[in-house]
């Protein structure tokens, strides 16, 4: 038999009349009835609250003015469509009847993920960025080995270089390349090189400051570059506060993305490329960003991401909400 799925909000005159409609029908045509009160679920009535009157019969849906002819022409599509089905055996079909008639422990998974994903998304980048601050903790304390493990694990995940990375317990927070041109400080090449006779831009040049940990005096380094934290910072800072804010803040344009999100970032990483290479002609302009540079393009990157990304998803689980909060609906009444 057909199952007539109707979404109404209380107190609405059109639906009062097309509720009246469908009551009349079911004296003429067969058929299952399914009332599914918008406002029973705030999903639901997020996604329905300009729509209702909808009615869903099979793969057919009725909005906007609903009249008696209209559900008629439709009910007619779907019996046809069923009877087609169920006569030459569609077993998709008869899986999706199925599914339609249970709500598993997938759909309430799947129902909990949606609502909770963001706290999921936060709690992992806390970890992701929290666990990079402990190596240097753990040198202070005398724990080499935990501190050494974590430094392991971050490894393929950034280039850890110690002249773009932050420094704990230490004389300065960074030590950056003669090449940045900061002054006031003490430089990586100064500071951790000792006058060795390493070639810039060389392959023992970035090994040893991909190796370099830091010492008692100088401080110990973060497991990620500076970037890094400012770009997993800034999403989980956002992830914060677009949670607390109800994940109501609207998505930005892409195009906002990419002029203040991606060109500040590729630009000033990519610029910084050639100073790293060895045998590049002299006319070729060497470049190393700064600490503040990297923080910035960094923290603008994934911020704007996370702007740009979090409403969009939000949308997505939006509408998987609904829909298990549909589903189950029409399942407690069908049973």
């Amino acid at each position: 038999m057909i199952t007539v799925t109707f979404y109404y909000k209380k107190g609405d005159p059109a639906c009062a009349v097309v509720e009246q409609e469908l009551g009349l029908l079911l004296k003429e045509i067969p058929f299952q009835l399914v009332q599914v009160d918008i406002e029973s679920d705030p999903s639901l009535a997020s996604i329905f609250k300009n729509a209702v009157p909808v009615i869903k019969i099979g793969p057919y849906s009725l909005e906007g003015e609903i009249t008696r002819d209209r559900i008629k022409v439709a009910l007619g599509a779907a019996n046809d469509r069923l009877t087609s089905l169920e006569r030459i055996g569609d077993r998709r079909y008869e899986e999706r009847y199925r599914k339609g008639r249970t709500y598993s422990r997938l759909d309430s998974f799947t129902d909990w993920l949606s609502r909770h994903y963001l706290t999921l998304f936060n709690i992992i980048l806390f970890g992701y960025v929290g666990f990079a601050f402990l190596p240097p903790v753990f040198m202070e304390m005398g724990l080499s080995l935990p501190a050494k493990v974590i430094y392991t694990v971050y490894s393929p995940l950034c280039h850890q270089m110690a002249f773009r990375s932050w420094f704990l317990f230490g004389e300065q927070p960074y030590y950056p390349r003669n090449l940045a041109g900061i002054g006031g400080v003490i430089s990586y090449e100064t500071a951790f090189l000792n006058n060795q006779n390493i070639p810039e831009a060389s392959a023992d040049f970035i090994g040893e400051a991909r190796a370099l940990i830091g010492n008692s005096k100088l401080g110990y380094k973060v497991a990620l570059c500076e970037r890094d934290v400012a770009l997993y910072g800034s999403m989980l800072l956002f992830g914060i506060f677009y949670s607390l804010t109800g994940r109501k803040i609207r998505q930005i344009p892409w195009y906002v993305w990419l002029f203040l999100g991606l060109i500040p970032i590729a630009f000033d990483g990519s610029s910084q490329f050639p100073s790293l290479i060895s045998g590049l002609p002299n006319w070729l302009p060497m470049r190393e960003s700064t600490p503040f540079l990297r923080t910035l393009t960094g923290g603008l990157f994934g911020g704007l991401t996370a702007w740009y990304l979090y409403p969009l998803i939000e949308e997505s689980m939006k509408e998987t909400r609904a829909f298990l909060a549909s589903k189950k609906a029409v399942i407690s009444q069908l049973n």
